[in-house]
């Protein structure tokens, strides 16, 4: 079979069991033969154990048999799943892949967002990050007619608002700074050899940030958005942020709580619903977008 198909076997296999939370082989395979991936064949038990044992070495997920329920079958490690981790967005994306791949005859009516990105670059980097391995970047910012070449370490990238993002050590003071996959101009790999921080772990860097914006300068703190009409179905659906709850509903508006570091990253999204939505708390945040919404008016003046 080949490696296409397989793979369409594969996320077929695990959203069906993610979707059921609990479903026999039985059902399993009454749901396969209503695909067209079946082609009226049944799914064989020592195909299903094969796709099992490949689902776990290719993306992480452990499919797993509750004997005590039925002989149930589950995802063992569903939070991969329902997290921003690495195995949610490669199954999100090859799903996504699958179901353009069977569409072929209305691909014209399919419109895609494009990610602006050397893919040579991002395929360079992470290269470095697996062989610790420090580079050199030949980098152009915003605003800035001149290029920095530096030499730096490789620690994780991050994919937000359809850009890609590198986060590097410098070698001169230590400090962690982020780089736009964009604004880089080249990336080589040297034969330097250097040893990530013991204490370094990518989600909680990036766990209390709305984006990919960390100032250290900003604490974390509870923040209370007022959502009306129609704004509030929407915050419900998509979420702000990961500790996004509500806490209070109305007919005419909902109450969002966030805990989170509110740098200037977050007054975008803010600014964005523009009179959807009023910050509530913290009063300094409400009066900074506020300020921005007054600056706004005053350019059509």
């Amino acid at each position: 079979m080949k490696t296409y198909a397989l793979f369409q076997e594969y996320i077929w296999l695990v959203n069906t069991i993610h979707k059921a939370r609990g479903i026999t082989f039985g059902e399993i395979n009454r749901k396969w033969l209503e695909t067209e991936m079946s082609e009226g064949v049944s799914l064989a038990r020592s195909t299903f154990n094969r796709h099992k044992d490949a689902i776990q070495d290719m993306f992480g997920i452990y499919i797993e048999c509750d004997k005590k329920n039925g002989f149930k079958y589950y995802i063992g490690n569903e939070e991969v799943l329902d997290e921003d981790s690495i195995q949610n967005w490669v199954l999100s994306t090859l799903s996504v892949n699958n179901i353009l791949s069977e569409s072929r005859s209305v691909h014209d009516r399919i419109l895609l967002e494009s990610i602006p990105s050397d893919g040579e670059n991002l395929h360079r980097f992470i290269n470095a990050m697996k062989r610790n391995l420090r580079i050199i970047v030949r980098y152009q910012r915003y605003a800035s007619e001149y290029e920095t070449s530096m030499k730096v370490e490789p620690y994780c990238v991050k994919l937000f608002n359809r850009r890609w993002y590198s986060l590097v050590k410098s070698l001169k003071n230590g400090d962690y700074f982020l780089l736009a996959f964009d604004r880089i101009k080249s990336l080589e790999l040297t034969e330097e050899k250097f040893t990530l921080d013991e204490d370094f772990n990518a989600t909680r860097w990036f766990h209390d940030c709305y984006g990919i914006v960390r100032d250290n300068n900003i604490s974390v703190q509870r923040i209370v958005i007022r959502a009306f009409g129609n704004e509030a179905f929407y915050m419900r659906d998509l979420p702000m942020h990961p500790s996004q709850k509500e806490i209070s509903r109305t007919d005419e508006y909902s109450d969002f709580e966030l805990t989170l570091s509110p740098t200037g990253d977050f007054h975008t999204p803010l600014l964005a619903r523009g009179g959807a939505i009023k910050v509530l708390e913290p009063q300094w945040l409400a009066d900074t977008i506020r300020d921005f919404h007054l600056m706004a008016v005053k350019r059509y003046e």
